[in-house]
């Protein structure tokens, strides 16, 4: 497997509570090989600040969002549930380019307090309960990753196949990682997500083999010559090519005003905020992501969850630090 070109950083598990930021602009890292908690990201050493895109978008749609993440990043997990409403309310005006930015390439380093896998697992259940997502990091006790280099590959042969299917192929390897404690650097595993999200497994063996390593390679150079240092970083971009940033674990209204920045005219789509209709849109869903989802405060959006769980209609997945849940046969 190759080196990654971005310098190896310590594994991402950062929350943060501070007010929306959007910039075109990154200031250095305090701690380069520990992620910051005032920014809520995981920081990569080495990287300076460039013109974020080449060019003007690509996409048909106005904007166009390059989004450097990483399966085992805990941040992104963190902001899956802004990510998930700004695509039901903003997604007629958006195309999202997942790229993967090579978060650890090996444990060959001893730095900043992080230096072998058990170092990670008690920051894992802290940035759990931050986040306010499901966490277990009892992974890093009982079948820790040695890199995140290959559930990366696999994403990229993922997206070879099917751009939209490798978005829930992506999502069901970090459910499997944050909640499941399965080591996705497994093959096992790898495959069994890749059915379960309509993917060819024998295709994406081959494509895992062959061709998905050098777009893999592809990401973590963007990364670099982008200046990205942490995850998740999210740039949006416009036809005429201006940029703008957010960068790290973010509230939602940081991304709404990156938008607006651009599109000062946009309007979110109206979208079916009952239990029914955001299932069918997302099939598993977190307490905060329900709640974000169905604009419920967390107390009203946990009672209807278990409500719905005790008519049969939801099942829930749990792990020591939350749950997640989904439809039952009944519920479709």
């Amino acid at each position: 497997m190759h080196r990654s070109v971005i310098p190896i950083l310590a594994l991402l598990l950062a929350a943060a509570t501070c007010p929306a930021q959007v910039t075109d602009t990154m200031t250095p890292p305090v701690d380069p090989l520990l992620c910051d908690t005032t920014s809520g990201l995981c920081e990569l050493p080495g990287a300076s600040a460039t013109d974020p895109l080449a060019g003007p978008a690509a996409a048909a749609r106005p904007v166009r969002i390059l989004y450097f993440t990483d399966p085992i990043c805990s941040s992104c997990w963190g902001v899956e549930p802004q990510l998930r409403r700004l695509k039901l309310e903003y997604g007629h005006l958006l195309e999202i380019d997942y790229r993967m930015g090579g978060l650890l390439p090996d444990w060959s380093y001893n730095s900043g307090g992080i230096s072998k896998p058990s170092d990670v697992a008690h920051h894992w259940d802290e940035v759990s309960l931050h986040y306010r997502m499901p966490i277990d990091g009892d992974v890093w006790l009982e079948d820790p990753l040695d890199s995140s280099y290959p559930p990366s590959i696999a994403f990229k042969a993922a997206q070879m196949q099917d751009p939209g299917k490798a978005v829930a192929f992506l999502r069901i390897l970090r459910e499997d990682l944050f909640l499941g404690k399965r080591n996705i650097t497994r093959w096992e595993h790898v495959e069994r997500a890749a059915r379960q999200a309509g993917l060819d497994p024998v295709r994406l063996r081959k494509d895992y083999d062959g061709e998905a390593a050098a777009l893999f390679r592809e990401d973590l150079a963007l990364a670099k010559a982008m200046g990205v240092r942490g995850f998740p970083t999210f740039f949006f971009r416009d036809a005429e090519g201006r940029t703008e940033v957010v960068y790290g674990f973010r509230p939602y209204a940081a991304f709404e005003q990156a938008l607006k920045k651009l599109l000062p005219g946009a309007v979110p789509e109206a979208y079916a905020r009952d239990w029914r209709s955001l299932f069918a849109k997302y099939p598993t869903l977190a307490l905060r992501e329900y709640a974000e989802l169905a604009d419920l405060a967390p107390e009203a959006a946990l009672a209807a969850l278990e409500d719905l769980e005790k008519a049969g209609e939801l099942d829930r997945i749990s792990c020591k630090n939350g749950h997640l849940w989904r439809r039952t046969q009944a519920g479709q």
